[in-house]
């Protein structure tokens, strides 16, 4: 056969080809290209699915979709009469990834237990890759060893990778070492940007403020916003600063026995119990602006009394910021209450409620960073530019 003949199966083959693409196209004509690039990108592409059963908690999934310029992937979740949660996928999700964002309102156990079942359906319906996008993460609190407790938080990342989840999208977890529970990765993304903007563009005369710490835990978060923001620091330090039960770890158990057997040949040093030095603030608040900084807003009675010693201390006005704002309880009124000027925190977690009991609440919408990370993990590209300027501190 002459060099670059083609055979007789060869032509056949091309033949067939030939018939298959006027076929494919015959049928594609009247649905329109439009149709038809729509079906490859669904063969291919990405879907965004919200775990959430209730309305309110939806608000999120909803501006990152609206970024994104995508719709909310079809499902239905809801808890049964007998209080079991129930997840139905109604749309094919095969070879897809599968990004599902699950805000954490007040009923924090629902809300995992929707994440889970929601990811474990989408594993058996074969997507690709399942990316949780889990904002504020749940039992981040519970995350060392106290007494004879458990570190809650490894156990519910071991229970996210056994429902099938491949990766996890978050924001400011309370100890940044928690992503060392995971056997997949985790991006941890920061919300100081967005709250520092918020300083420079809305708090008037932002140059005559201090940042506080309002507790030497704190110290290292607020002195990353003082040195980007160019202001003083100040650290509140002493006996009404009883945070997360002074730390309590698992070197504090067995408890101690007012009558316990000794070695005869055991003699360890004796421990001089801690006591905590009088209240303290370190550095100058008089006559600043004062902007106390931290992760979590939940059980506000620390920060109003935080804000009474500012007050005592000169300070003439008091912000508090926040990435999120739990706000539990009595929260809203003693905010309301208190010498607190203005609380700003983001919607990692739905608060609509307590801003409509507590005027002082402002929210500062972070959708932006999470829509552009879910694009960014989709596409393959580097996560480096949502960090830049980000300092371990943060």
């Amino acid at each position: 056969m002459a060099a670059g003949a083609v055979s007789p199966a060869g032509r056949w083959l091309l033949r067939r080809r030939a018939v298959w693409q006027v076929a494919e196209l015959a049928w594609l004509a009247p649905r329109g290209l439009h149709d038809a690039l729509a079906m490859n990108a669904a063969r291919s592409g990405y879907r965004v699915f919200s775990a959430n059963s209730t309305a309110a908690s939806t608000e999120l999934a909803k501006r990152i979709t609206e970024r994104l310029g995508a719709e909310l992937g079809k499902s239905v979740v809801y808890q049964e009469t007998n209080g079991e949660t129930r997840v139905e996928i109604k749309e094919s999700v095969r070879g897809q990834d599968i990004f599902i964002i699950q805000t954490i309102p007040r009923d924090v156990n629902t809300a995992v237990m929707e994440l889970l079942i929601m990811a474990y359906a989408l594993k058996t319906s074969c997507a690709r890759n399942i990316i949780g996008v889990i904002p504020y993460f749940p039992y981040s609190k519970q995350s060392k060893m106290r007494k004879r407790g458990s570190i809650v938080c490894k156990l519910l990342a071991s229970m996210l990778a056994k429902a099938g989840l491949t990766h996890i999208i978050t924001m400011d977890l309370h100890q940044k070492e928690i992503q060392g529970f995971f056997s997949f990765p985790v991006d941890n993304l920061r919300a100081s940007p967005f709250l520092l903007q918020y300083i420079q563009e809305e708090i008037p005369d932002y140059r005559n403020a201090v940042i506080v710490a309002k507790s030497p835990d704190a110290a290292k978060r607020a002195q990353s916003y003082a040195e980007r923001l160019r202001l003083g620091l100040a650290v509140i330090h002493g006996e009404a600063q009883c945070t997360e039960q002074d730390m309590d770890d698992g070197r504090h158990s067995p408890p101690m026995v007012k009558n316990a057997t000794v070695h005869p040949g055991l003699e360890l040093p004796l421990m001089m119990a801690k006591e905590k030095p009088p209240i303290t603030v370190v550095g100058d608040v008089g006559g600043r602006i004062a902007i106390i900084v931290d992760d979590i807003i939940d059980d506000v009675e620390s920060f109003v009394a935080a804000a009474e010693i500012l007050k005592e201390r000169g300070a003439y006005k008091i912000f508090v910021m926040a990435t999120h704002g739990l706000l539990s309880a009595d929260a809203p009124r003693l905010i309301e209450e208190s010498s607190i000027d203005e609380v700003v925190v983001t919607n990692t977690v739905p608060h609509e409620v307590q801003k409509l009991q507590c005027p002082k609440i402002k929210t500062v919408d972070i959708s932006l960073i999470l829509s552009e990370a879910i694009r960014r993990i989709h596409n393959g590209e580097s996560m480096a530019y949502l960090f830049r300027n980000i300092t371990v501190d943060d």
